[in-house]
């Protein structure tokens, strides 16, 4: 029996005093990340299809996303939840049922049953997205920031392959193909409870989580700057991650390569969320959110104004520096409310999520009315909004005060 095994059987959390990187849980945990987020990317691809094959609009499509977005006002309540009880089972179930929701797209002959099987994949998300990253930082110790930038490298992996996986499955296999993809998290959710089925709580021994009405109290300075920052950066983020394969479509690419152009993107974010994630444990976690923000407008106005295959590389630029802020800000999240972790996390990512649907919607009307080149310049300028917000966020990380579990 390991010595996880031996502090399950002993009652607490994980031994030691919590200073400890446990590597490889955390790459375990970054694994499963990395099958369910491959599935989710799936979406915005296949929207240049949706729009041909059910004559949508731009709006209409924008409005998908919402269905996988929107079961994530639940996290909160399922973080509260994680809190108290151990809901490794989300984390460990996640890939298949995602997986399974996610393959099926292909085959969906209505707008309302693409809507029904994402829906299902948004909640399959919201649980996975609200339990997996206390976890990980319950494993990380006094090393916050790398272990939050591995979970996020499995995501950002996810998005990268995802994109170039559903592109390459519907031209080899046609759309009526696609079904045999979720064999993949099926096998992703098998060796995740191989693996982790003795993960226990998130509470180390002799520490009780605040009831849910106090922790919101003390959260609730911290919620005005969260989500001005995410409300500002969601824009740029929402138009590119989702908009992007269309952008391209229309500036003459075929199918594939602009699903590719996501792939490239995200294999840059992967990149960026490891090593700024890295970073602002000995930068500051505000340091590392203000660079983040700044270089990734600056770096999508390059990208609009420059034409051809020079789009190529300053998408790696825009990816490695603007879509990692969300591994800082989840790092200083947890660590400002380690009693509650799971709970921060769950209301973190619902502000997220909720917010990032409803600026889909909107990236998709603004580039109906004005053109998606125009939309993504007016959302790098936004972004830009949120940099005096970044002082009002509550203190980062101080050396040694971190606090996690040992084993």
């Amino acid at each position: 029996m390991d010595s996880l095994t031996d502090a399950v059987a002993e009652g607490s959390a994980l031994p030691g005093d919590g200073q400890k990187f446990h590597t490889a849980r955390v790459v375990t945990l970054a694994s499963g990340h990395f099958i369910h987020d491959t599935y989710i990317s799936f979406l915005s691809p296949l929207l240049p299809m949706f729009i041909t094959n059910l004559a949508l609009s731009k709006t209409e499509a924008g409005i998908l996303v919402i269905f996988t977005q929107w079961p994530s006002v639940l996290q909160p309540i399922m973080g509260n939840l994680a809190d108290r009880v151990n809901l490794r089972a989300f984390v460990i179930l996640a890939p298949a049922v995602t997986g399974v929701a996610m393959s099926l797209l292909g085959i969906a002959p209505t707008y309302g049953l693409l809507a029904l099987l994402l829906v299902i994949a948004g909640l399959s998300s919201a649980a996975f997205h609200a339990v997996g990253p206390a976890h990980v930082g319950v494993l990380s110790g006094r090393n916050l920031g790398r272990g939050v930038g591995i979970w996020m490298v499995g995501g950002e992996l996810g998005y990268t392959v995802g994109p170039i996986l559903i592109s390459t499955a519907v031209k080899f296999l046609t759309p009526k193909g696609t079904p045999w993809l979720m064999i993949l998290g099926l096998l992703s959710s098998l060796f995740l409870y191989a693996k982790l089925r003795d993960v226990p709580g998130l509470q180390p021994r002799g520490t009780q989580s605040r009831p849910w009405r106090q922790a919101l109290r003390k959260m609730k300075p911290a919620l005005g700057p969260l989500i001005g920052i995410t409300l500002a950066r969601s824009f740029m983020i929402a138009g590119l991650t989702t908009f992007l394969p269309v952008f391209m479509r229309e500036q003459g690419a075929e199918l594939w390569l602009a699903g590719a152009s996501l792939s490239v993107l995200q294999v840059a974010a992967v990149g960026g969320s490891l090593v700024i994630g890295s970073l602002s444990d000995s930068l500051g976690r505000k340091v590392a959110i203000a660079l983040s923000l700044l270089l990734g407008s600056l770096s999508t106005l390059l990208f609009i104004a420059v034409e051809g295959w020079l789009r190529f590389p300053v998408l790696l630029l825009v990816g490695f520096t603007g879509l990692c802020t969300p591994v800082v800000l989840l790092a200083l999240v947890q660590e400002t409310f380690p009693e509650n972790r799971a709970l921060a996390v769950g209301i973190f990512n619902a502000i997220t999520f909720v917010i990032y649907a409803a600026t889909v919607a909107a990236m998709g009307a603004l580039g109906d009315w004005v053109g998606l080149r125009t939309a993504f310049a007016v959302s790098a300028a936004v972004t830009l909004l949120a940099l005096p917000i970044v002082p009002l966020l509550p203190g980062g990380r101080k050396r040694g005060a971190a606090k996690g579990i040992e084993g």
